[in-house]
């Protein structure tokens, strides 16, 4: 069971969902959420990245927006109001905020120092600019909305990037995915790889498209990656 902590910024302060491991933490892991918010299945991320030894954060990015927002991906209205809130949402700011989670996360008692990030959807895109924009150690993306109108950013990647397509993503063309793989698949520092037949959000527990055996697969090599860059 996870706690909320709270982030300082310039600006303010914002809340994020907090777990910490039965022991001492490997490293820490910064999740970064969908369009749904920190929700339910956010927090199972968390609390499934802590039951594996690391330190994980999970920030409310809406908080400039909205703080609090927790939709689902179950009804027409939630997912209208999910779409409000990206439209609404500046991810510049928003890697701001992440970056702000990264530099409070390490000044956490049960920090090791090393930390990392993994990102759904538009989470998947934020954590592609935190990979380019901040100092975290390693990054994670899944099925990244927008990622293809941001390679000219591609040559400031400093540290290891993984990323997980889905060929039939709904939301991200296969000219995109062309185009996103063309200029990052040659990058010493970026692993991609691609899951046929597999929609956007299949990694998303309970939702339309979700996939067990792509998760499983997606979440091993998300843990390989992250033992090997944070260890």
């Amino acid at each position: 069971m996870g706690e909320q902590t709270t982030i300082p910024t310039a600006d303010g302060s914002f809340s994020a969902y907090l777990a910490r491991p039965a022991g001492t933490p490997t490293a820490a892991v910064v999740v970064i959420q969908e369009i749904f918010g920190v929700n339910a299945v956010m927090r199972e991320i968390t609390d499934g990245l802590a039951a594996q030894g690391f330190l994980a954060v999970c920030p409310d990015l809406f908080w400039r927006i909205e703080p609090g927002i927790e939709l689902t991906d179950q009804s027409e209205a939630d997912w209208q109001r999910a779409f409000s809130l990206f439209n609404a949402f500046d991810s510049d700011t928003g890697v701001k905020d992440i970056a702000a989670t990264i530099s409070s996360i390490r000044k956490d008692p049960g920090s090791q120092g090393k930390v990392g990030a993994v990102g759904f959807c538009l989470g998947g895109l934020l954590s592609y600019l935190t990979a380019t924009r901040t100092d975290a150690d390693a990054s994670v993306s899944y099925y990244g909305v927008g990622i293809d109108g941001r390679l000219a950013e591609a040559d400031k990647i400093t540290h290891p990037l993984l990323m997980h397509i889905a060929e039939e993503d709904g939301f991200v063309s296969k000219e995109a995915q062309r185009q996103i793989i063309s200029a990052l698949q040659g990058k010493g520092l970026v692993e991609i790889h691609t899951y046929p037949g597999c929609d956007h959000g299949f990694a998303r527990t309970g939702g339309q498209h979700y996939d067990a055996a792509a998760t499983a697969l997606a979440g091993q090599r998300t843990l390989d990656f992250f033992r090997k860059h944070l260890g």
